[in-house]
């Protein structure tokens, strides 16, 4: 890290190279595998919290290159021809599209300056991130922005649904592909299809701990600096932009960053400590030290919470927070008293916008019907893109499932270490186990949701001026459908003698769903509003011909026998076209003279014929 702005340790200059330990990837991530491949490109990637109290960091960053000779200014340490840096911003909201749009400009303007010694650019980039961007944004269209369901959906078609179940489930999922930016768009679009994910349900998506050496371990107590030394504040006021750049190179010396807070938070609030912070209203918080200050004390925090916890709803309040008290310990830090959470979720009005509320249970703002999901809580990690140097997570016992982009070759030959490879570029999912392929095997109500979505997707896209701009086969629409399948599926799940509405959307699934922890985090909590919601799949209904069609290209699309005969299907009418072509054109011919001779033969002949007459 060449350059931070303010300084990612308080104590530290703008110019330190010394990073906090949880973020020690940071400058793998911001320039990720294969850069030099690429003149320009943008990564998603989440860190850790540095803090107890705090949540994910979301990190866009933007990386260029430029030659050396192109420069009017060249550093001593530029000695290669090609020169690669990365501009970073780290955040506390999840505005990835947004941030990236604002990002990717600033940095083109900071390469044309050619002169990497001119950092007030980066500075005005941080001080207008901070007055222009706030939490009113989540709740907006904006935080979709660069997401579209719409191209997910045209290029994997009936296969989008597979994915949904994959991540409900909680399974290990690894998405694969390269340049980074295709890869990081199209898991966090598969993400935004759960309702009120991407806005509020990635909080708790980035506990892990970074592997330490052997020497580090060797000398732990002595070397590693108290938590306190390099937090900055509470959640109420912790980082909202951090900009910087970095460098390529095995050494990695050059990944300039730089860290911010939320608007109206002065500079020198960055050296409170997390107990005693400074909201942005100037009033001073002092908020609980949770027992557990770092994500390294708990080893076996992962594990799903005990079900005789979950299932009791109907404890009052008090008994209800002291059987609770260890999955409490995840709530955000915000000076809110555990006396203040409701215990269940209230329907509200409908006035026109989401009310949420802290969730008991899962720690996460929720709505009326408990969305999000707690899905990624837990040790279930959501990382857009990991880098080689995190290829440790995917084997680690304290991560018990995930959602991972990587661009690096060696993750994808790894099989077992996921349960699923989404290779993006082929728009292929290879599960490998066959039970679990069992399990996901679409149902045909499921085919006919897919099969909606694939028709009113495709249906405008070759007029040029109607695509896309339509309600009907939008991005939003999209969302919306995939809302309503889940609400439908937490309605029938409610319902006594449900088995026949849930076979809709698959007995098996349904059954190995129910054994997850998000599950049952939703299960602990009553949800009023599910009550009006229509508890049966909405294509359900008979049997029928259009079904059976479903069903078979559905098998010929994703199947290896069916895609075999497929291909051989395909080239054996190509190879039909071609010889039929070829045979047309010999008969043709033939033809051709054997009729011109059959004319001439006849005029003769009618020509003798009016000559015997005469």
């Amino acid at each position: 890290v060449e350059f931070s702005y303010p300084p990612l340790k308080p104590r530290k200059g703008h110019d330190s190279q010394s990073l906090p330990e949880e973020w020690k990837y940071l400058p793998f991530l911001a320039l990720p595998d294969g850069a030099h491949n690429y003149q320009e490109d943008t990564v998603f990637f989440h860190l850790p919290p540095r803090c107890g109290d705090q949540t994910t960091v979301y990190g866009v960053s933007c990386y260029r290159q430029i030659e050396a000779k192109a420069l009017k200014v060249r550093q001593a340490d530029i000695t290669r021809e090609t020169v690669q840096k990365s501009v970073c911003v780290l955040s506390q909201l999840p505005l990835y599209g947004l941030l990236q749009a604002k990002l990717q400009l600033i940095t083109h303007a900071y390469f044309e300056e050619k002169d990497f010694s001119q950092i007030s650019i980066l500075k005005e980039l941080y001080d207008h991130m901070n007055s222009s961007l706030g939490n009113t944004l989540l709740e907006g269209s904006q935080v979709y922005l660069g997401l579209s369901p719409r191209d997910l959906v045209l290029h994997f078609r009936h296969k989008v649904l597979i994915l949904f179940k994959l991540i409900l489930l909680e399974k290990k999922v690894l998405f694969y592909i390269s340049p980074v930016n295709r890869l990081v768009g199209a898991l966090m679009t598969v993400l935004s299809l759960f309702p009120g994910m991407i806005e509020h349900g990635l909080t708790d998506c980035s506990q892990y701990r970074p592997r330490k050496s052997v020497s580090e371990d060797t000398g732990l107590q002595e070397t590693t600096p108290r938590l306190d030394d390099y937090v900055s504040v509470s959640a109420a006021d912790t980082s909202n932009a951090n900009v910087g750049m970095g460098k390529e190179g095995r050494k990695m010396a050059g990944n300039h960053c730089l860290e911010g807070q939320k608007a109206n938070v002065p500079f020198s609030q960055s050296e409170k400590a997390c107990n005693g912070a400074q909201s942005s209203s100037g009033t001073v918080q002092r908020l609980k030290v949770p027992t557990r200050a770092s994500p390294a004390s708990s080893e076996s925090d992962w594990e799903t919470l005990d079900p005789s916890i979950l299932e009791e709803s109907n404890l009052k309040g008090g008994e209800y927070e002291n059987t609770a008290s260890e999955p409490a310990e995840n709530l955000p830090g915000e000076g809110m008293s555990s006396e203040s959470l409701p215990i269940t979720v209230q329907p509200q009005a409908n006035t026109g916008h989401t009310v949420l509320v802290p969730g008991l249970v899962s720690g996460l703002e929720e709505d009326q019907y408990g969305m999000p999901l707690a899905i990624f809580t837990k040790g279930y990690l959501c990382l857009p893109y990991m880098a080689l140097q995190q290829h440790h997570l995917l084997s680690d016992v304290t991560v018990r499932g995930f959602v991972a982009g990587a661009t690096n070759i060696l993750f994808h030959q790894q099989k077992h270490l996921s349960d699923a490879i989404v290779e993006i570029e082929d728009a292929h999912v290879q599960i490998h186990d066959p039970e679990l392929r069992k399990i996901l095997n679409p149902t045909t109500a499921d085919l006919r949701f897919a099969d909606y979505l694939v028709k009113h997707v495709t249906e405008n896209r070759d007029d040029v001026f109607l695509d896309g701009t339509g309600w009907e086969g939008g991005d939003e629409w999209i969302r919306a459908q995939f809302s309503a399948y889940l609400h439908a599926l937490l309605a029938a799940v409610l319902q006594p003698d449900n088995e026949k509405t849930l076979s809709d959307f698959g007995t098996t699934f349904v059954a190995a769903w129910k054994n997850t922890h998000n599950y049952r985090v939703w299960n602990s909590n009553k949800h009023p509003a599910l009550a009006e919601v229509n508890s049966s799949h909405p294509f359900q209904g008979q049997y029928s011909v259009s079904d059976v069609k479903l069903r078979l290209s559905h098998s010929v699309q994703n199947s290896e026998r069916g895609k075999k005969i497929g291909n051989a299907m395909v080239s054996t009418s190509r190879n039909v076209v071609q010889t039929g072509k070829a045979v047309g054109q010999s008969v043709g011919g033939a033809f051709t003279s054997a009729k011109s001779a059959v004319s001439s033969w006849f005029s003769t002949f009618t020509q003798s014929t009016q000559s015997l007459g005469d």
